[in-house]
Formats: structure tokens, sequence, C-alpha cells
């Protein structure tokens, strides 16, 4: 069986990652998505196990503790994590995974894996990005004029990753990325070990 190969998307706060991923999950054969743990308070919209896995600090600081996390952050105040058993389960069933983290996350993984492919999103203009930060109307002005100011922190590690992305139009975005995945699965180490027997009878 082929080992699958782990996807990482990054991007500012309403550059619109999360409905990216969302759609990716639903429309890509063979990818999953991570679901990461958070201490962050679950809004109306969300539910438990599905958006995210809802935790305490305490209960996340002792998943810190036995090392249960491929990468961890805090973010706006609030702690995230990934949980290492389950990607590298899914990945070793031959099953793409796609991970939402920050920068600092990414450089932890990078790390752990180096095979991993880093994606950046872009949104097409700050004036998009203050629009669509406003526009989901999730977050007090307070928080939003704090996400504005962390974006360009956040820009700013793009080239750390292998591949950029402008979310303009949405659907175009997708297919992009989807275009990246695709590639990725017949590069020559993935396609050598999905093929072993047939090489081997050609090459014999």
């Amino acid at each position: 069986m082929s080992h699958g190969t782990l996807f990482i998307i990054s991007a500012p706060s309403g550059a619109g990652k999360t409905s990216l991923v969302k759609t990716l999950g639903e429309e890509t054969d063979n990818l999953l998505v991570s679901i990461s743990h958070t201490t962050r308070p679950m809004r109306d919209s969300e539910m438990d196990g599905v958006n995210y896995h809802f935790v305490t600090k305490e209960q996340f600081n002792e998943m810190i503790n036995q090392s249960a996390f491929l990468e961890h952050a805090n973010v706006f105040g609030n702690l995230y994590g990934t949980s290492e058993s389950w990607v590298k389960e899914m990945l070793a069933k031959g099953k793409d995974v796609m991970l939402e983290i920050d920068w600092q996350g990414s450089e932890q993984v990078r790390r752990l894996m180096p095979n991993c492919i880093g994606i950046f999103i872009l949104p097409p203009s700050k004036e998009a990005l203050h629009d669509r930060l406003h526009g989901r109307g999730q977050d007090s002005e307070e928080v939003i004029t704090k996400r504005l100011s962390e974006a360009r922190e956040e820009i700013s590690h793009y080239a750390a990753y292998d591949y950029l992305i402008v979310n303009d139009v949405f659907g175009a975005a997708v297919a992009d990325i989807q275009s990246i995945i695709q590639a990725s699965r017949f590069k020559m180490t993935t396609q050598a070990e999905n093929h072993q027997e047939l090489l081997q009878e050609l090459l014999s």
C-alpha cells in the first residue's frame, strides 16, 4: 500500500482557507481533513468532533505532556493542536491528509515530516481581507482589528511554503489546489511504490 501525502494549508484570517479546506475535503477523493483540538469557545454554527475537538486548557496541556500533538500553537490567545497518532495512521493507510494550521504549526510539522507539501493562501487585496473579516459576523471589532494587524506577520512567512495560491475566485482556487494534490500523486517516489510489481515485470 502506498503512503499518503501530508498537505499543509496556511493563510491569514479572512483569506478563506477554512472554506477552501472544507470544499477540498468534500470534493477530493482520498483526501482527509485533520480535525484540530482547540481551547477556543465553540461557535453556534459548530459541532464538537466535526469542526474541532473542543477541549479545556487543562486537557490540552495534558495532551502536550503526553506528546500527543504533531504540532500545537497559541493563536489569538487560544490553543490549537494536531493529533500526531491520527495523522500518521491515516498516512500509513495511503490516505492523503490536509492540515489547516498557521505558520507556527507549519514550521513544527516540517521539522518532523519534511516531505509534507505546504500551500499558502493569499487574499486578492487588503480591502478584500478587511471586507471578509467583517462580513463573517463572527468576531468583535476588537478581534477583527487584531486579526488584521496579525495578517502581515502571517503573510511574511509565505516563502517557507511550496505553493502560493490567491483566493480571488473561490472555484478557481479550489481547482488550483486540487491540481497540486493530483500532481503530487504522480511523483516518481509515489508512483514507483504504487507500481512495484509492474516495474519489476517490465524490467525483468
